[in-house]
């Protein structure tokens, strides 16, 4: 059994206040979340390898965007986001 059916995958935008590099201005930003929650139950066709990995999974989000524009009209360069993690676990 595959991971993905441990999970329900939608995709979320929030809003992050980050600093550009290039010019030194903050600004709030919508990054692309791909947000994956543990299902309430585990799938029927389960054995007792994926009832155990199904114990330990976790509720997490993947940063799907790696790179954004600067939103200051002078300097518009694009930019890596270091300053956000790329993976963050859900507490629900």
């Amino acid at each position: 059994m595959e991971e993905r059916e441990f999970f329900n995958e939608t995709t979320e935008m929030r809003t992050h206040t980050i600093t550009c590099p290039k010019c030194g201005q903050a600004a709030e930003y919508k990054v692309t979340w791909v947000v994956r929650r543990k299902r309430a139950q585990l799938p029927r066709n389960a054995d007792e390898r994926d009832r155990a990995r199904f114990a330990k999974a976790q509720s997490y989000m993947v940063r799907r965007d790696d790179k954004l524009a600067c939103a200051n009209m002078r300097c518009r360069k694009p930019f890596e986001i270091t300053s956000l993690q790329s993976l963050a676990f859900l507490t629900e």
